[in-house]
Parts: C-alpha cells; structure tokens; sequence
C-alpha cells in the first residue's frame, strides 16, 4: 500500500500571488489594491483573526512532509494544518502591509460579505511536533517582503514591478 500526507494551507501570501483575482484572499486582495495606487478595503471592523504564513514557509512544510511521509508504514495517511500559529487581524494585517508598500491607508467598511467567516485560525501542533518542521518567516517580515514582492498577472507571468513603482522609475527619468 501507498504512503499520502496531506497538508491544509491557511491564508498563504507571498511573492508570485495572482494579482486581481476573488480566489486569491484576502492577502492577494490588499496587495493588490495597493498595487493600483489603492486603499485596501478591509470589510466588518477588521477584527477578523486569521493565520497568515508565508509561502517560503509552505514550501518548506511540503518538502517536510514529503521527506517524512517516506519513513511512514504502508498503506498509511496523515493531515497537517500548515499556518504560522500566530493569528493576527485582517485589520492589522492590511495596516502593516499599506505601511511596508507606502500607503494608501486601509479602509474599513463595516460592510458585511455573505459567506465570510469571523475567525480561522490554524492549529500546526501536528506538524510542529511529529515532523519538527517551524514557520521561519515572522509576520513583520513576510508582510515587507510581500508589500513590493511581484505578483502574477491573469496570464500567470510574473510582473517584474507594481504599478506605483514603474511610476516612480519613470517620473525619476530612470
């Protein structure tokens, strides 16, 4: 029999998200706002908790647990939730995030989406603890990393530069 790991990613950002596109979250939404020189909109009252971790991260929980899941018994399955363990608010986030990019300021609506759910948040114990694996990028980090990272077009190619800092080269005469 077989061997299969399994692993359930929560709220993953980073260089190389879809840029304008609903599948992304919310992450991909506020970068991608900033990107068109626009304030990120952050519905409810942004006290949203979610589990942001960073794709460099992900990877390396992937190349864990396929190491790992050699060492398993046959015909055996396992499933990890794959966050950093630290949950921070979509309002929070949005704020760090427009502060690495350089503006504009979220904006927070008290509008309400159909569907959303209040919080999620990732429980990585199972993953810390059987496979020792570690979430290596903190939030600071990854949220400057993330706020100039490229992002990938609808055709999935990578954009060398957001918006506002081609601008910024033009304007300068570079």
């Amino acid at each position: 029999g077989g061997r299969a790991v399994s692993l359930r990613y929560h709220n993953v950002y980073g260089p190389g998200m879809p840029r304008d596109t609903p599948y992304a979250g919310v992450a991909s939404f506020f970068r991608s706002a900033l990107a068109r020189g626009e304030a990120p909109r952050v519905y409810e009252d942004g006290g949203q908790r979610r589990d942001f971790v960073h794709v460099h991260d992900v990877a390396a929980a992937n190349t864990t647990a396929l190491e790992a899941v050699r060492e398993r018994r046959p015909a055996s399955f396992a499933a990890y939730n794959t966050g950093s363990g630290e949950p921070h608010t979509i309002g929070e986030m949005a704020t760090v995030l427009a502060g690495a990019h350089g503006g504009p300021d979220p904006v927070v609506t008290g509008e309400y989406r159909l569907g959303d759910v209040r919080h999620v948040t990732a429980d990585s114990r199972a993953l810390r603890e059987e496979l020792d694996w570690r979430p290596r990028v903190s939030f600071a980090e990854g949220m400057k990393d993330f706020a100039t990272a490229p992002l990938r077009d609808a055709r999935g190619r990578r954009e060398s530069r957001d918006r506002r800092e081609k601008d910024a080269v033009t304007l300068s005469g570079a």
